[in-house]
């Protein structure tokens, strides 16, 4: 006889065994399944990058605005995707070690180092890991800031600024705006690298075009009287000023000088032009900081420094303000003036 009750027992327990395997494969399922939301919702990182500059935030205003335009162009929002700590030396170049350990300290990402080679060594010497990135130094090989060009080494990389070359087109283009110009007065700071390699460059281009170069030095702001003083006394054709910090802090001190004894001019960025100079030939400055950019980008992404050749720049401005030649009494030949990027008129 077939005990009914025994199967029916059985058959119970089967379903409820099954029941509970159903419930825990259902809660397996359903904890994996929120897990991956949870591990979305995790607020990702945002990197943390400096600024250091060797001069005021006025005086760096425009290249700090291009570099924001450069990191936009790649996607990052400064204070949302990204923050950038800043720190301005004002001038005061022996603050850079102060500033660039301060920043290694707040241990960001990136630093990113305005101008000079100063500025370069100083974050390089505070520290051997986080990646560097200059901007616009004029021949980091020379003043010890990279190995070499194509191969920087170490953490450091960035955009030189071809110093020699374009002092030697500096001179050329003032002989060739003013031909009666022999005299030529050259202020220059013998304690900056970058100076000291566009004296170079003057010097060699002086000879084939016919002129004599008044070496004139300035090594603070109280020397400026006296440098004043020096090119008046030499009766100088014309004033040439190397592309370094101390001259861009003073610009409208010399502009005015220059002005004022009526001295053709020439100078190694375009700001001077823009507070009143005659003439500039350079590198886009803020060309040069916006491609900056692509350099944080990279390291950013797992780039390293040593990896990123060093990049010269591509786009040059040769600028000519006609009002300053008019307040002066002086003419710019059509020939020169055709040759010109931008002319204020």
């Amino acid at each position: 006889m077939t005990d009914v009750s025994g199967q029916r027992s059985v058959v119970s327990k089967s379903h409820a065994l099954s029941a509970m395997l159903f419930a825990l494969s259902f809660l397996n399922a359903l904890l994996f399944t929120l897990s991956f939301p949870a591990e979305a919702q995790q607020p990702k990182k945002v990197p943390r990058i400096a600024l250091l500059s060797p001069v005021s935030p006025s005086v760096a205003s425009p290249y700090i605005e291009a570099f924001r335009r450069g990191l936009r162009e790649l996607g990052y929002t400064e204070g949302k995707n990204i923050v950038i700590e800043y720190r301005f030396a004002e001038g005061k170049l022996d603050l850079l070690p102060e500033l660039a350990a301060e920043l290694v300290r707040l241990k960001v990402e990136v630093i990113v180092v305005g101008g000079i080679p100063e500025g370069a060594l100083a974050a390089k010497k505070a520290t051997g890991s986080i990646p560097i990135v200059f901007v616009g130094t004029g021949d980091p090989v020379s003043s010890g800031v990279v190995a070499s060009l194509a191969r920087p080494g170490g953490n450091v990389t960035g955009m030189s600024l071809q110093g020699v070359d374009l002092a030697a087109k500096r001179l050329e283009l003032i002989k060739d705006a003013f031909p009666r110009v022999v005299r030529v007065a050259f202020l220059f700071d013998p304690t900056d690298p970058t100076g000291v390699l566009g004296l170079k460059g003057t010097q060699d281009a002086a000879p084939a075009l016919g002129v004599t170069l008044q070496l004139v030095e300035v090594r603070n702001a109280s020397d400026f009287v006296s440098a004043f003083t020096a090119i008046t006394r030499k009766h100088a054709d014309a004033l040439l000023t190397s592309d370094t910090v101390i001259f861009n802090n003073n610009r409208t001190r010399i502009v005015e000088f220059a002005a004022t004894r009526r001295l053709p001019a020439m100078y190694g960025l375009r700001e001077f032009v823009e507070t009143g100079g005659l003439m500039s030939y350079a590198a886009s400055l803020p060309d040069v900081y916006r491609r900056a950019a692509t350099y944080v980008d990279k390291i950013l992404n797992g780039a390293k420094p040593a990896d990123l050749p060093v990049e010269q720049p591509t786009k040059f401005e040769f600028i000519i303000n006609l009002k300053a030649a008019k307040q002066i009494g002086l003419t710019i030949p059509p020939n020169v003036l055709a040759r010109a990027d931008k002319v204020i008129r």
